[in-house]
């Protein structure tokens, strides 16, 4: 018997309206972001952070990211604090994650936490995701791909690895690939590097600097690969 796979949409206006549906019923949807193609779920949805599990085979204890439409909505979920709000207002959209106190009046899944106080996230630079989060509220999403394997760099790739695990798969084309998001700790009143990656952590150690907010990430390192 030939596996099930999930409907393959343009990632359009249409498409990202049957995507929002998808959502909104508890599915799971795969979509394009400004690096790989990832997998989401609705926030509200019961059990769709234990489907994003599922789906990839992640490990229970590996935390997942809240993706943003705009740097407005993280005080709706996170204590965003000066140097977090200068950061994402300079960086975002794009690959930088902040990692924040989660606020103690929003409940939200220990499993999207990994059981932590803290919560990432992220404006990605890509209007897909960026759409849906502004028709659902921050959604967590993580890359399309079995835990392991290779990331996911089309539609097709999705499929592949995910088949029916997926309820919705949205074809943007080829993904631009490039490196991770910089991850930045944003907790306490000094943030630290918790990952290189896709921004030079020498530019926002500079953008912090330039506001005289104090701070531990590296002043110098590798030149710039994203934004």
């Amino acid at each position: 018997m030939t596996p099930s796979r999930p409907p393959i949409l343009a990632d359009d206006p249409e498409g990202r309206s049957a995507a929002a549906e998808v959502l909104r019923a508890g599915g799971i949807v795969a979509l394009p972001t400004d690096t790989v193609y990832g997998i989401a779920c609705d926030l509200a949805a019961p059990g769709g952070i234990e489907r994003l599990f599922s789906a990839k085979g992640r490990p229970s204890d590996r935390a997942i990211m809240l993706l943003l439409a705009e740097p407005a909505q993280a005080s709706a979920i996170g204590l965003v604090g000066s140097a977090a709000r200068l950061l994402g207002e300079a960086f975002w959209p794009g690959g930088l994650t902040l990692v924040l106190p989660a606020r103690p009046d929003v409940r939200l899944p220990a499993a999207l936490t990994a059981g932590r106080p803290t919560i990432g996230l992220r404006v990605p630079d890509h209007a897909c995701p960026r759409a849906l989060a502004a028709a659902l509220g921050p959604m967590p999403a993580t890359s399309a791909n079995l835990s392991g394997q290779p990331d996911a760099a089309d539609a097709q790739a999705v499929v592949d690895q995910l088949g029916d695990s997926v309820d919705l798969v949205l074809d943007g084309g080829p993904a631009s690939g490039g490196p991770a998001s910089t991850v930045v700790d944003c907790t306490t009143d000094r943030p630290g590097l918790l990952r290189a990656g896709a921004i030079d952590p020498a530019r926002l150690a500079a953008e912090l600097d330039a506001a005289g907010l104090p701070h531990d990430l590296p002043r110098s390192g590798s030149a710039d690969v994203g934004r």
